[in-house]
């Protein structure tokens, strides 16, 4: 089909949820490419908000689905799926967690942890312990409770009054969290780097003293890995650039390399607080997304791409902020690994995002101010020098 004609049909029958989309549609990808209906080619560095970790079609990731495919799809978890033990075998052998729980994204994972929290307190015979702390400029999801526990007023509007048991924060402000803690708080919530508010990773002194705290308080601990989890950060894992471990994390857009699977993590003291009917999923865990995840993790750890985003990140963080010495627009360049924020003193980061359209890249723009970079965990020094290269060309071109 023409664009022109995807674009009228999408007008017509879909719900407009995301407004006046970028105008394109891509019709397949390759590595780090993607290539519109019309044959154009882009270097994706957004991949699918840190979703496409492996880049597009890789080719471990299309056989492990495709085989799957072909002998079962689906099964009810009333039933033992292999693919499902394996996938949680393989997380807690990688992770600090001893029991997992799968659900379809991130929001439903979250959700999961929610509830977990919830109950473990509920269980010990203490239900006044309810209240979730979170932080400011926090994204958790988009259900009625992930949407309460997201610290964006934004998003809250529409959907008042929101559920009740959260408290926000300001983020790298422990005074603040401290004195938010009450007789009713449970747990504190947290995102190793807050992504969709801008790339606004959480300082490590600040991480390591919330985690004192929660143990000092008798609080859970639950980190949303949701964005920062299987190497997006320059570690397999967020929580591991802090000396500390959460009681709780959930993973979600990187495990299944687009296909779609949430995990909830957790320790066992905690986990046992889920007996059987306190929590389910009809597609959770199913064999299709499960051999996805298997075959994901697998490539990661094995083909040693988690130490290719930190090394990556290093050198895409040293080439931006050499940048930012030419461009005096850049204020400041921030993130971990392969997740980047560039601060502009400007408020032309859509324009500067639709430019580097134009000229084939993919970027994404957090409101007016801020440039969000997440390429594919494969993306090399040739791919970042071309993006640089495109970036300083926008830049110079929008100065002139």
């Amino acid at each position: 089909m023409k664009l022109n004609e995807i674009i009228e049909m999408d007008k017509k029958y879909f719900m407009n949820t995301f407004g006046s989309r970028t105008p394109v549609c891509f019709e397949y990808g390759k590595g780090i490419n993607l290539w519109d209906t019309e044959g154009k080619k882009y270097y994706d560095f957004l991949s699918g908000i840190a979703v496409n970790v492996l880049g597009h079609s890789h080719p471990r990731l299309v056989n492990a689905i495709k085989q799957q495919a072909e002998k079962l799809i689906h099964c009810s978890s009333l039933y033992y799926i292999e693919n499902q033990a394996k996938l949680a075998k393989m997380l807690v052998e990688n992770s600090c967690a001893d029991k997992v729980f799968f659900a379809n994204s991130g929001a439903e994972a979250n959700e999961g942890a929610i509830k977990l929290a919830k109950i473990y307190f509920k269980k010990k015979g203490m239900p006044e312990k309810y209240e979730i702390i979170t932080l400011e400029k926090s994204f958790h999801g988009r259900t009625l409770a992930t949407l309460a526990a997201t610290g964006q007023e934004k998003y809250h509007q529409p959907y008042y009054p929101l559920t009740p048991g959260f408290r926000h924060v300001p983020i790298n402000d422990f005074h603040a969290l401290e004195k938010a803690v009450t007789d009713a708080t449970c747990a504190v919530m947290l995102e190793p780097v807050q992504g969709e508010s801008g790339v606004n990773p959480a300082a490590a002194e600040y991480v390591r003293n919330v985690r004192k705290l929660c143990d000092e308080k008798g609080l859970l601990l639950i980190f949303d890995e949701v964005q920062t989890g299987l190497g997006r950060t320059g570690k397999l894992f967020g929580y591991q650039h802090f000396g500390v471990e959460p009681d709780i994390f959930t993973l979600a857009k990187a495990l299944g390399g687009g296909f779609p699977i949430g995990a909830l993590c957790a320790k066992d003291f905690v986990a046992q607080a889920f007996e059987p009917g306190d929590h389910g999923s009809t597609y959770g865990g199913n064999p299709l997304a499960c051999a996805a995840g298997l075959a994901v993790i697998d490539v990661i750890i094995n083909e040693g791409l988690v130490e290719n985003s930190e090394k990556m990140g290093s050198y895409f963080m040293k080439k931006l902020s050499e940048l930012s010495g030419k461009h005096l627009c850049i204020s400041e360049v921030r993130g971990m690994g392969l997740m980047i924020g560039i601060q502009l003193s400007t408020d032309k980061a859509k324009e500067i995002k639709d430019r580097c359209f134009e000229k084939g890249y993919l970027i994404g723009n957090v409101g007016s101010n801020i440039l969000r970079l997440l390429p594919p965990l494969i993306v090399t020094k040739k791919d970042i020098d071309g993006m640089v290269e495109v970036l300083d060309e926008v830049l110079g071109e929008l100065s002139d």
